[in-house]
């Protein structure tokens, strides 16, 4: 099992060095190694949880190429630039509400700019609102209803047999996950030094580096396609919501409700068709955004990761199983590190899921425990080489926002440990109190 192990890793290490869907095709590498050189049966590969990806992808894409993001992008540098002063608190929960919207983390990189230059202007050492901007937009990805990594949690927590409505994980995943992003928010406060007294910041202006342009959001072509492409997206998430959590009104179908996967699919793709023939926006432009290319590889890399995860798990299971079930089931807030370890190679809330939920769900640990652990799989900000992360890091023309000379010393890490500490800590607090 060590060695086999052992392959995983370093398919897992070596994708995330490719990027891209590097991940994803190392993950089949992977599981070739383990198929046909230790003889491991495969698991079936996660086509629900796939195709409920590229349906929310569909839609997200067909809202950016109509203009919907560039409007919200509008909406927030109107926000920002009205109160400054509160740049820091307001910031994460801009990028908060984006990816809780959207799905998908990626669109922070079209606020991100505005932050920093709002930031700048205002005196205020942009590292502090960036730093947990970032941080937000990874934390809303366990709130969302419709991000890749709830679908897969709730897919897979009723697919094992498990009473429990996407209305059960977004009451415990939405509030402590903003309580998290509020803890960091009000630490990232008194982070660092005045802008005025930075010295890397004193050292550019010295030597002419800090140039004076200003940023400006995209202009919306069209502000009334922009908004009615906004206006049916939230309404499909809006349904997600309602039909996720009253299973009565969901259609039945030889005396079983309708599957929320299918649910989620069929409003998505319903979603995205609208938005193009409403607004009139070419398809063609749809997936030639970021959101397209981000969710995509994202999808790849759940099929690779996640199947390769799937059949380790599946065919050492009995031996997983009693090295630590007696450890876990008296701690079992301990598979929470794992899944924040493994968030951490991996690059993916979605993918940490898919590849270690099983593990969980076999270790006999609660489904209300294990959607408290939830946000535990936000850990890849850990090592500062996420995409997001290095947005924001250039994005910063005064240089405070950074990556430190020891690496992990970075601008993200303490927002990051405080925001996911204190999202897990009150779920595991919220479980308790609600006797679940």
């Amino acid at each position: 099992m060590l060695l086999q192990l052992a392959f995983v890793l370093i398919a897992i290490i070596i994708g995330a060095r490719l990027g891209g869907i590097g991940l994803g095709v190392l993950g089949g590498l992977g599981l070739a190694v383990l198929t046909f050189v230790f003889g491991l049966e495969p698991t079936s590969p996660p086509i629900d949880v796939m195709l409920m990806i590229v349906a929310v992808i569909a839609a997200a894409s067909c809202m950016q190429a109509a203009g919907g993001l560039d409007l919200m992008v509008k909406w927030a540098e109107k926000l920002l630039r009205k109160n400054p002063s509160k740049i820091t608190i307001l910031s994460p929960l801009v990028t908060y509400i984006f990816t809780f919207i959207a799905g998908t983390g990626h669109v922070a990189y079209s606020v991100l700019p505005v932050i920093a230059e709002v930031a700048t202007e205002t005196k205020i050492r942009p590292e502090r609102p960036l730093g947990i901007a970032v941080i937000a937009s990874q934390q809303a990805i366990t709130a969302s209803p419709i991000s890749a990594a709830t679908v897969a949690l709730l897919s897979m927590l009723t697919g094992s047999g498990f009473q429990v409505s996407l209305f059960n994980i977004l009451m415990i995943s939405v509030p402590c996950t903003l309580a998290g992003v509020l803890a960091g928010a009000f630490y990232s406060l008194r982070v660092g030094k005045e802008l005025k007294d930075d010295p890397e910041y004193q050292r550019r202006l010295a030597n002419g580096e800090f140039t004076v342009e200003k940023f400006h959001s995209q202009d919306v072509r069209n502000h009334r396609a922009a908004g009615l492409s906004v206006a049916i997206f939230i309404l499909a998430t809006i349904g997600i919501i309602l039909f996720g959590s009253i299973e009565s009104i969901r259609p039945v179908f030889s005396g079983k409700p309708l599957s929320m996967a299918a649910i989620i699919e069929i409003l998505m793709l319903s979603a995205a068709a609208i938005i193009l023939l409403a607004t009139r926006t070419d398809g063609i432009k749809a997936v030639q955004g970021s959101v397209f290319s981000a969710g995509m590889q994202a999808v790849v890399a759940i099929f690779g990761i996640a199947w390769m995860g799937d059949t380790f798990i599946g065919g050492n299971m009995a031996e997983l199983k009693g090295s630590i079930e007696q450890v876990v089931t008296q701690m079992p807030w301990l598979f929470g590190i794992a899944l924040f370890l493994m968030s951490i190679l991996l690059f993916s809330q979605a993918a940490t899921i898919r590849a270690l939920l099983p593990l969980g769900l076999a270790l006999g640990i609660s489904p209300y425990m294990l959607i408290a652990l939830f946000p535990a799989v936000n850990g890849y900000f850990f090592i500062p080489n996420y995409p997001t992360v290095v947005a924001a890091i250039n994005f910063d023309r005064t240089g405070t926002t950074h990556i430190g000379k020891y690496i992990l010393n970075h601008s993200f890490m303490m927002p990051g440990l405080i925001a996911t500490g204190v999202s897990v800590g009150l779920g595991l607090l919220v479980i308790q109190l609600l006797s679940f």
